[in-house]
């Protein structure tokens, strides 16, 4: 087996480790244990909540309540790897070769024809208009991506020491004593104290379509099946209820997803593949007509100046110009189609 195969196999594993890591974080009890041992454990009341001492004292070890952002890379690098990367680089190395094949004719002729001039101008342009497009394209997906972190809830309803108070969401903490209705999304993971008609919406979380009905009793082993926990980012539905936050932030299971997600990365899709594999080809099957046909101009006695101009524009030639334009365009407009 090659180097490639190991590393395909050792990804493979890793993503296998991660996942046996999740199940394993997903092993949790809080759902069966008694509510003594639920205070016990977080230190709070579920009458009065946390003390105000208590209170900076776990926030101050647990940190605020949000999910660490996946570390972003630069603009300028996302614009230079759709300028230059993949497909583009065969159309730069070509524009290129045009540019340096006017040159070497500008220094023998007095008056050298323009046609490598033009096409290498021709495949400059087209270059930077598709990469400006892509970028665009990425940008306003991502603008969409980031939309979404405005559906994170920015208050919440606390109980602590007595008092009914509203907060930042990112000032909740482990222990805190939360109340929620229909429509608030919930800002951690939670066990209800006790409800009234209390249904959420795990669609983001489970797939599940059909609110859920929450209880205060544990109704399975399954943390995410049972009715007595609720859930980070999930929507209440209808009714309400009182909790006791027992996970915030990265420790949620919704936040155990996203870490998972962001730390295994991003496979190449299908049509990335294809392409490359696509670009391997045309490069091998140009450089190889390219050489052949040098060697044959010697054979035919051709100046070695001119010998390297007839390579180059086999070269050349070779390049497919339209294609990057075509998928480009080409899978805009099926987006496009597919949006509502």
């Amino acid at each position: 087996m090659g180097k490639d195969g190991f590393k395909k196999l050792n990804k493979k594993e890793k993503k296998t480790e991660d996942l046996d890591d999740l199940k394993k974080e997903m092993d949790m009890d809080w759902h069966r244990i008694s509510w003594e041992e639920v205070c016990t454990r977080l230190e709070t009341n579920v009458e009065t909540g946390l003390t105000q001492e208590k209170y900076e004292e776990i926030f101050a070890r647990e940190g605020p309540n949000c999910l660490t952002p996946p570390k972003t890379t630069p603009e300028w690098i996302k614009f230079c790897k759709q300028l230059f990367g993949g497909f583009s680089t065969l159309l730069w190395i070509g524009a290129i070769l045009c540019f340096f094949a006017y040159g070497i004719q500008s220094s023998k002729y007095v008056d050298p024809a323009e046609d490598n001039l033009y096409l290498g101008a021709v495949l400059t342009f087209v270059v930077v208009v598709t990469g400006i497009f892509a970028y665009y394209q990425e940008a306003k997906s991502a603008a969409i991506m980031d939309s979404f972190k405005k559906m994170v809830p920015q208050e919440a309803t606390v109980v602590r020491g007595g008092e009914t108070t509203i907060v930042n969401a990112e000032l909740i903490t482990l222990g805190d004593v939360i109340e929620v209705k229909g429509g608030d999304k919930l800002p951690a993971d939670i066990r209800i104290v006790n409800c009234s008609g209390f249904k959420v919406d795990n669609s983001s979380l489970t797939g599940e379509s059909e609110p859920q009905s929450r209880g205060s009793e544990c109704t399975d082993d399954n943390p995410i099946e049972t009715k007595n926990l609720a859930f980070f980012s999930t929507n209440a539905v209808e009714g309400a209820a009182r909790a006791v936050v027992i996970s915030c932030g990265d420790n949620t299971v919704m936040g155990r997803i996203a870490s998972l997600a962001s730390s295994l990365g991003s496979d190449q899709t299908p049509i990335a593949i294809e392409i490359e594999h696509f670009i391997h080809i045309v490069s091998g099957v140009a450089v190889f007509l390219g050489v052949s046909f040098f060697i044959l101009a010697f054979i035919l006695g051709y100046e070695p100046i001119e010998a390297v101009v007839f390579l180059i524009g086999i070269i050349v030639a070779n390049v497919p110009e339209g294609l990057l334009a075509t998928v480009t365009v080409s899978t805009s407009l099926k987006k496009l189609q597919s949006s509502p």
